[in-house]
């Protein structure tokens, strides 16, 4: 295979398909972690009228929601196949993009209710770096022990 300066992988369809198919692991693992935890906490434990007190949500919003989001980041980049994975932007990318359209998306259709000044946006953000850092974290420790 021909390489680019700085050790990178040449780009190709190759490299499209090895993000296409890091995101769609990423999906899916996130659609079914999120669906679990809406149809087991959320319709169980929180109700219609959502959650009481800052530790409520962080038990049953917000920790529950740092679990999905590092499976699938996780999930994403153990699909992510060599040599593309060498490179860590790359990697990254193929890895964090899923949860944090996922983020970007939520918060858009409830902007009024997560604006800047909202502790909800700071702590999905919260979550959603802790998640793609603990996802990446998993999949390097993963990879030595391999």
């Amino acid at each position: 295979m021909a390489r680019q300066g700085y050790g990178a992988p040449a780009a190709g369809p190759g490299s499209q398909m090895s993000l296409v198919r890091s995101w769609a692991a990423g999906v899916v693992v996130l659609v079914v972690t999120e669906y679990v935890q809406m149809s087991l906490l959320y319709a169980h434990l929180v109700g219609p009228r959502g959650v009481g007190s800052f530790g409520a949500a962080l038990l049953l919003v917000h920790l529950p929601n740092l679990v999905c989001v590092t499976l699938a980041v996780w999930a994403a980049a153990r699909v992510h196949p060599e040599p593309w994975r060498e490179v860590p932007v790359r990697h990254a990318a193929a890895a964090c993009a899923v949860p944090a359209a996922a983020q970007v998306l939520t918060l858009s259709l409830r902007w009024e209710r997560t604006g800047f000044e909202s502790l909800t946006f700071w702590m999905s953000t919260a979550v959603l770096l802790t998640g793609c850092a603990a996802g990446l974290l998993l999949d390097r420790w993963r990879e030595a022990g391999a």
